[in-house]
């Protein structure tokens, strides 16, 4: 091993020991967090003691989606010819799914006490479907820890000689060991560090890169072709469809995650969790410029005059790596050195709460409320640390073993837009929506998407939309020819239309044929229509799982936060059917 490799291992071991050190002491300064207002472990683990402010509110808001994929996946796209800034869409499209999800779901989330995303769907339409939504929210969860591993083992690949699958292991190992020390607070705090890292290693690098003879100025090469095609790309007639829908895919799609309301659910009250949503967004944008500008600088790069040698990036198949790449070839050893034990330290922080958002929805919905609703809270703790370590063990496997697991990402990503986010539409927006049409839109959303295929994982189509091509796509390396199918049409987005639709005509098709009587009591099976009326005829609070835990035991809003907030849980009223609007409602100022 070089001198220069042995400095490039002490500055990584350098962030990862202060990203673990900040766990850690997180976890020791909040060990008794919620113990006075009588909060149980598991919940403080899952949501903090609901007082995350707004410093580290913001920076773990921002967190949720910048971490390794999104800084390297924007360089990448920038520095990718014929794509080129213009299909860099993660830094739009994640900015505005926070303004979108604060303006619309955080208040409606928070006000009303949950602690997981899949709350709302097992109160409205019983265990079994909330088990079924778990689903691809876990896989979307998992395959992005998984993505985030992978790109860290090939991002450490560049900088040192060591051997990817042993980096791997060792990043998640300490990831899993401060989540299951600290939990939410571990996560929050590290992502305050993360953040700092990503911020001062890409931006002292820059100035380097930018300056290195042979990078020429990006300003011409963004509209002119030097080494490449302008780097600020185009968006052909042909495919504004498909830009479209992977817009609306990151925008919308963006907002239904766990990872997501994990911080909403955290923050101290409905209008701070708002606030974050939107610092968030911007901090989304600021931290996508430097990125940017190095996707920028690997485009307008002459890669003959530096020691990667003649052949760029792209042909060696390596533009997913152009960002460690930049760092390490046009940037003098110390500066690099900085950039990319910044950027490592980052992407293994970035992984932590995914693996916590999982075992929350397992731990709470499907451990506790679908099975065990006698559980002790020390037994869920116990739970959420398992699932936390299995989990864990999961995505990094997945990350070492699997050739396939950015397809298998995108897919889970697609799957969550397209099942999850309407169901959570109408959830908490559309009055009469029931466990019926939950089903049928679920099943409409699964078979539309899948049906569409999926090339990352070679998934061919068996539902050919209109406007599809064959093209051939030809491997660099091996010369070998690969024909797939193109879908030129927005499949996601309709799917997704398509799903919600279903879901309000089944459930409407339903209460109707049993509220007329055409088809009798006997039938409603799932309990969804007729007996769902006479709980809510007994009791206006809506019971969770049609059995015992009525909402205000489910969630206890403290009334350290907001006295009157935690009030609105005792008043009948609250929670009933808002057939009044919220300006003519009594409770109104409360929700506030």
């Amino acid at each position: 091993m070089t001198g220069i490799h042995v400095e490039g291992l002490a500055a990584i071991a350098l962030f990862y020991v202060l990203i673990l050190a900040v766990g850690i002491w997180a976890a020791w300064k909040n060990k008794h967090a919620g113990e006075a207002e009588g909060t149980d472990r598991s919940e403080t683990i899952m949501v903090g003691g609901r007082d995350i402010g707004l410093f580290v509110g913001g920076f773990t808001m921002t967190a949720t989606w910048v971490g390794g994929g999104y800084i390297n996946g924007t360089a990448e796209y920038v520095y990718l010819p014929g794509y080129g800034l213009a299909w860099a869409q993660a830094p739009f499209g994640y900015a505005l799914s926070l303004v979108v999800g604060g303006l619309f779901f955080a208040k409606p989330m928070r006000s009303r006490g949950y602690v997981t995303m899949l709350d709302p769907f097992q109160q409205k339409y019983g265990k079994r479907m909330g088990g079924l939504l778990f689903i691809p929210a876990l896989m979307g969860e998992i395959f992005w820890s998984a993505a985030i591993l992978s790109a860290l083992g090939a991002t450490l690949s560049v900088i040192i000689d060591i051997n990817i699958k042993m980096s791997v292991v060792i990043s998640a190992c300490i990831a899993i060991f401060y989540t299951l020390v600290g939990g939410l607070y571990s996560v929050a705090y590290t992502d305050v560090v993360q953040l700092f890292c990503i911020f001062l290693g890409l931006w002292v690098s820059v100035p380097f890169a930018l300056n290195n003879p042979a990078v020429s100025d990006i300003k011409i090469s963004a509209v002119k072709e030097i080494y490449q095609a302008p780097w600020k790309g185009n968006i052909k007639r042909e495919d504004a469809w498909v830009w479209i829908d992977n817009f609306c895919l990151l925008m919308l799609g963006g907002i239904p995650w766990q990872v997501y309301f994990q911080r909403v659910l955290s923050a101290s009250s409905a209008t701070y969790a708002q606030v974050l949503s939107f610092i968030a967004a911007a901090g989304c944008l600021v931290m996508a410029v430097p990125s940017v500008m190095i996707g920028a600088i690997g485009a307008s790069t002459d890669w003959n005059q530096t020691a990667y040698g003649p052949v760029p990036p792209k042909e060696r198949d390596q533009a997913d790596m152009i960002l460690p790449i930049v760092l390490q070839y046009l940037c003098p050893p110390f500066v690099s050195f900085f950039g990319l034990g910044a950027v490592s330290a980052a992407v293994m922080s970035s992984a932590d709460s995914s693996i916590l958002s999982a075992s929350s929805m397992f731990a709470r919905n499907i451990y506790q409320l679908a099975f065990r609703q006698s559980a002790s809270d020390t037994e869920i703790v116990w739970v959420m640390r398992v699932t936390i370590f299995v989990f864990g063990g999961l995505a990094t496997a997945m990350a070492l073993l699997t050739g396939t697991v950015y397809g298998l990402w995108y897919l889970s990503s697609d799957l969550v837009y397209v099942i999850i986010f309407p169901q959570l539409i109408s959830v908490l927006f559309v009055k009469g929506t029931n466990t019926y049409g939950s089903v049928a839109a679920y099943v409409f959303g699964l078979i539309l998407r899948i049906g569409g295929g999926e090339p990352y994982l070679s998934l061919p189509p068996f539902i050919y939309y209109p406007g599809w091509q064959l093209e051939d796509r030809i491997h660099h390396l091996t010369g070998e020819v690969e024909h797939i199918v193109v879908q030129k049409f927005p499949f996601k987005t309709v799917s997704m239309l398509a799903s919600f639709l279903g879901n309000v005509a089944f459930s409407y098709l339903a209460k109707y044929l049993f509220e007329s009587g055409k088809l009798l009591p006997k039938y409603d099976f799932l309990d969804a229509v007729l007996a769902q009326h006479s709980i809510e005829n007994m009791d206006k609070t809506t019971l969770v799982n049609r059995n015992n835990i009525v909402l205000s035991e489910m969630a206890p809003v403290k009334p350290r936060l907001s006295v009157q907030l935690a009030a609105t849980f005792t008043r009948k009223d609250t929670l009933a059917e808002e057939d009044s609007s919220p300006e003519d409602s009594p409770n109104h100022k409360t929700l506030d």
